[in-house]
């Protein structure tokens, strides 16, 4: 039954690259996100994420409506 389940030694081989390579891009985003200068970090900061749009005033005028 078992020998069905039982994979080629390259299988085994394919999964260690995938992990070496996720973990690889893990530690270098986090890397260069510790390493990041205080300049980009403001810069990152101000990005126009938290700007009003139509749809975001809607669902604050519905919230405030609805207390």
């Amino acid at each position: 039954m078992f020998q069905r389940l039982i994979l080629e030694d390259s299988a085994a081989i394919y999964t260690v690259a995938a992990f070496s390579v996720a973990t690889s891009i893990f530690v270098t985003v986090a890397w260069r996100a510790l390493r990041m200068g205080r300049a980009q970090v403001d810069r990152f900061a101000h990005l126009p994420f938290e700007t009003e749009t139509p749809a975001s005033q809607h669902e604050c005028r519905s919230e405030s409506s609805s207390h």
